[in-house]
């Protein structure tokens, strides 16, 4: 006698749980109650007549007949979404551009350029798909992305868009009613902002960094203010009157309408090969679409040229 195999969304509840061995975490991450995945996954149970879970008080483990249909499980809802995402480009118009970019990048470096792109590709419709997580090309119906990081993966293709310079900015206001800041050494009279982040061996440059690189040692960096992400900083600079370390590229609007000045002719590059790509699968190299934004993306990046400034590579 054949049995009813469980439906999509019950296998997804299954795999959340199975993978993250906990209902808990499994119900936040599709949307449910603990009670509502543990009920899931004994009709699953039922129906299969198979026991998939040993259970305590404390924790839960798949028997080895869950590890069998979780392995299967997983293999066939990625299969899945895959498909989805093939069968939502293929539906697509042939003109459409999906792009996968960070909300930073789209506003501080895409979006004030989309008016050019349009101009110089008035057949090429983009839309776009804003997160800081890396999309699959194939699940979430990506055509191409610009990414932070060292470059291509698996079966995919990338190009060097610009390097990552760091440099020390604050508001025209503090410029003018604040403590001085006519050398490197009076910033130590602000507060100083940073973002603090790594990513395998790379640091990205803090104010202990920069200081070294303008000349000053020993620098005593216990009281500055550390966040996770740029635009944190920028804010604290504008709101707060603290002087920041930004990335040059990501604040060139601000910049340009007067919201923040650079201080100083010092600047920190990110260690390499750690810089912005467009990223794009192998099989996609051809694609007109593709061909299009790549041609025009190179030739913006290209047209950057850092303001005249002492560069420092870390460690260098």
């Amino acid at each position: 006698m054949n049995r009813m195999l469980p439906g999509t969304r019950a296998l997804r509840t299954f795999e959340a749980a199975a993978r993250l061995l906990n209902f808990t975490r499994a119900a936040d991450e599709v949307g449910l109650t603990p009670a509502a995945v543990s009920y899931q996954i004994k009709e699953i149970e039922d129906q299969l007549g198979v026991v998939l879970f040993t259970r305590t008080s404390r924790t839960i483990q798949l028997t080895p007949a869950g590890a069998v249909l979780f392995e299967a499980t997983a293999d066939a809802l990625d299969t899945l979404h895959r498909a989805a995402g093939r069968a939502r480009r293929m539906t697509r118009n042939a003109a459409h551009l999906r792009v996968s970019l960070s909300a930073r990048f789209a506003t501080n470096w895409l979006l004030p350029r989309l008016a050019q792109f349009r101009a110089a590709n008035p057949g090429l419709e983009l839309t776009f798909d804003i997160s800081d997580e890396i999309r699959s090309f194939d699940m979430d119906d990506i055509d191409v992305a610009i990414r932070f990081g060292t470059g291509a993966g698996a079966n995919t293709r990338a190009d060097k868009l610009f390097d990552t310079v760091i440099v020390p900015v604050c508001t025209p206001r503090l410029l003018e009613t604040g403590p001085r800041l006519q050398a490197p050494g009076d910033l130590l009279n602000h507060t100083l902002c940073y973002v603090d982040w790594k990513a395998g061996d790379m640091v990205w440059p803090d104010w202990r960094m920069w200081m070294k690189a303008a000349g000053i040692d020993d620098f005593d960096d216990s009281r500055c203010v550390a966040f996770a992400d740029t635009g944190f900083v920028v804010q604290a600079v504008i709101e707060s009157g603290a002087v920041g370390l930004a990335d040059l590229e990501m604040i060139a609007t601000d910049l340009a309408q007067g919201r923040l000045v650079r201080l100083f002719d010092v600047g920190v590059s990110v260690a390499q090969p750690y810089a912005y790509h467009l990223v794009y699968p192998e099989g996609s190299s051809e694609d007109p679409r593709v061909l299009a934004f790549r041609e025009w993306m190179l030739a913006e990046a290209g047209q950057w040229i850092s303001p005249r400034m002492r560069v420092i590579a870390p460690g260098g």
